[in-house]
This record gives structure tokens, C-alpha cells and sequence, in this order.
């Protein structure tokens, strides 16, 4: 299974001009802990993050309604591309402490957001597959 196919189907994505608020509003409404931050070709231009409403909002006395995305995002965004494998994927992620990889094409545009999460259950769902084989075998063998 390459990355593309462990992102959620659709990606939640803003404008660098999108509301600190509504960009929050979305992350809840898809229950995402990020957001890609695109420009106008579609191309990543930063990550917005659960990480970023804590350290840059939440105690500041900002009011969300009137930040912009573009003032708190994250700029500098680790990306993958449909040719990055799993592990090489979340080896990046657990060693820089991200939980979110966009996947991007060779001209930088949003292919998907793959998350810590989407990883670990697709090997959550390939070691449950080798398991019940396991069982099927030992079951099906002579004398089992």
C-alpha cells in the first residue's frame, strides 16, 4: 500500500487568508489534529497544527477571528511524495516529532495528508492480516 493510499480521502486544506477561527473550525468539524495550508496552485505553503493553536494562540489574548493562517502556520513542512515509503514516513516523523506528512507532487502541489495515525493503523491492519493467516495455517495443517 504506497502513502496515497493510507491519506484520507479528502484532504482538509486553507488559504494563507483563511481565520486562525475557521481553520480551527475545520479541524474540528473533520476531527484532524492539521490543516495543509495551500496558495493559490495548490501547492503547499505551510501546515497549520494543533501544536501551532497552543504555542501561538491560546494564551496570547489573539483573538482567533482575526489572525490570519498565514501569521501562525508552520513554514518550514517536511513533505512526502507518492514514492516515499511507509517506513521511511514515519521513521521522519517519530524522529522530528510531527504527526502530519503532506504528500506532494514533483511541482509541490497537495496529493493528501497522511497522518501518524493512518500509518500505524495500516500496519495495525497488515499484522492482524499475517496473524489470522498464521491461524488459518495452523488450523488447516495436519495435526492442528
Amino acid at each position: 500500500m504506497n502513502l496515497l493510499q493510507m491519506c484520507d480521502e479528502v484532504s482538509a486544506t486553507v488559504t494563507p487568508e483563511t481565520s486562525v477561527a475557521d481553520a480551527i473550525q475545520l479541524m474540528l468539524d473533520r476531527r484532524v489534529g492539521a490543516v495543509a495550508v495551500l496558495d493559490a496552485e495548490r501547492r503547499v505553503a505551510g501546515i497549520f497544527t494543533e501544536r501551532d493553536v497552543l504555542r501561538k494562540i491560546s494564551l496570547s489574548g489573539r483573538d482567533p477571528r482575526g489572525v490570519s493562517v498565514d501569521e501562525v502556520m508552520t513554514r518550514a513542512v517536511e513533505l512526502g511524495t507518492p514514492e516515499t515509503g511507509a517506513g521511511e514516513a514515519l521513521a521522519a516523523m517519530v524522529d522530528s516529532h510531527y504527526r502530519h506528512l503532506p504528500i506532494v507532487d514533483k511541482d509541490g502541489r497537495l496529493l493528501g495528508m497522511l497522518s501518524i495515525r493512518n500509518l500505524l493503523q495500516a500496519r495495525i491492519d497488515e499484522l492482524t492480516h499475517q496473524l489470522d493467516a498464521q491461524d488459518q495455517y495452523a488450523n488447516d495443517s495436519p495435526g492442528g
